[in-house]
């Protein structure tokens, strides 16, 4: 429903959108926005740089932006200047990619007449598709807006459905109520791949998962000793849970950060070796292993804990599997509650430095604990504006938290989807990494669909 001024698209980061055009200071301090001419809202209000202003004023979220920008100027009905208190060249990473949504543009116009209640009624952008009905929980329709400046989209209205079960979804999916079915297990996945009417595609990447050791940070704990962290992530066989979790379509990696991020220094899994895993574990002293308390599985995937509890068992570390619903996790993670280890996830788009920000400094909010060399690594990086030498140090962050085996990466999570016969192009993985279908205006039916 919304667009923004810059924004990811396929095969670029940080495409122009709603900005035709952009250019920076040579101190780093402002950038100048040409906007795009002629664009009108789903509901016909011209789109001007006062809802660019007031959009950025309206949005929540990340609280950096609105710290690190100091004002928002309209310098004509469409150019806007954004103004940063000191250079920041993370600004795009945060307002033009998908790290937050700061970056899409609502009507002033129309939601100072409406409200926020009403907006969310019934909102209005100025994306492909414009909204049709909303029934919370049940499912979302949207309709094609001819008006759109890129292209008009190719499928003329979108349907979408909550369906939390996987299994539901698949049925949906055979029986032609739906036409995209996504996060199928498996079995449904296998079972799609012999029916010729149908197809599996494949999306995600964005997500990694990996073990967090909680109690790392606590010297009487075992999980102190690198030997015992590094025995660990020997323990786990990647392959084997990759064939069985997502058809050996997610990919194995040793890096936080994913290889196709900016800044990113790829980095191999540790490979899977319970010998050296016992050996390890002799050598920091727990031959025969230890009771290493509660694992985490970060919702809904408790399959894939339980996959890593079984490893783990295998070379003596022993656990139990803790599972709680979505939000008490989340709540408790970020309060630093949980003990013990955790099969977390981490989705954070932009580049290196935005992926680690939450969870590699001691500040961030899902960090137990930190290095202080590395923080001032990564506090020296977010102001060096030279692309070399700050890419130079995200590279030595990523290099040390890999030696210390700060995480257990596991790979970077791709998933089957099913793809009915209706659909020509279901647009999986045009941006990638992204989770979803994307961009919306490249879903194509086929001819008399």
């Amino acid at each position: 429903m919304h667009d923004a001024l810059v924004k990811t698209m396929p095969g670029k980061a940080m495409a122009p959108s709603l900005a035709e055009s952009w250019t920076v200071s040579p101190d780093g301090k402002t950038y100048d926005f040409k906007l795009r001419p002629g664009l009108k809202f789903h509901n016909g209000d011209p789109f001007t740089a006062e809802d660019v202003k007031f959009s950025f004023q309206r949005a929540k979220g990340y609280k950096i932006l609105k710290e690190k920008v100091r004002e928002v100027e309209v310098a004509g009905p469409l150019r806007v200047r954004i103004h940063l208190i000191e250079p920041w060249p993370d600004f795009l990473t945060f307002y033009g990619t998908m790290v937050a949504g700061a970056g899409w543009i609502v009507p002033r116009k129309y939601v100072e007449q409406v409200g926020d209640d009403g907006f969310k009624k019934r909102p209005v952008g100025l994306g492909p598709y414009k909204f049709v009905s909303h029934t919370p929980g049940v499912e979302l329709v949207l309709e094609a807006f001819e008006g759109y400046w890129r292209k008009v989209p190719s499928a003329k209205r979108l349907v979408f459905k909550s369906v939390p079960e996987a299994t539901t979804r698949f049925a949906m999916l055979k029986r032609g109520e739906i036409d995209v079915a996504y996060l199928l297990d498996v079995p449904q996945a296998q079972e799609l791949k012999r029916d010729p009417s149908f197809k599996v595609a494949f999306s995600g990447g964005i997500a990694s998962f990996y073990l967090d050791y909680f109690d790392m940070w606590d010297p009487e704990s075992p999980w102190a000793d690198r030997r015992v962290r590094l025995a660990a992530s020997h323990a786990i066989d990647r392959r084997a849970l990759n064939e069985a979790e997502t058809l050996g379509q997610s990919r194995p990696t040793g890096g936080f950060v994913p290889r196709n991020l900016e800044f990113a220094l790829p980095l191999e899994a540790h490979a899977y070796d319970p010998a050296k895993a016992k050996q390890m574990l002799a050598e920091a002293g727990y031959p025969q292993g230890f009771d290493a308390g509660d694992l985490h599985p970060f919702p809904p995937y408790t399959s894939v804990g339980e996959a890593v509890a079984g490893y783990l068992q295998a070379v003596g570390i022993c656990t139990r599997i803790r599972t709680m619903e979505r939000a008490a996790f989340i709540a408790e993670w970020g309060a630093k509650k949980l003990r013990g280890l955790c099969v977390c996830t981490v989705g954070v788009y932009g580049n290196a430095a935005s992926r680690m920000s939450q969870y590699v400094p001691s500040t961030g909010t899902y960090a137990y604990g930190g290095w202080p060399d590395v923080d001032a690594l990564y506090e020296q990086q977010a102001r060096e504006v030279d692309r070399r030498k700050r890419e130079a140090l995200l590279h030595q962050i990523q290099k040390t938290i890999y030696e210390r085996v700060r995480f257990g990466m596991i790979y970077d999570y791709v998933w089957p989807s099913g793809v009915g016969p209706r659909v020509a192009e279901p647009a999986l993985l045009l941006i990638d990494p992204y989770p979803w279908a994307a961009p919306y205006e490249e879903l194509r039916l086929k001819p008399g669909r």
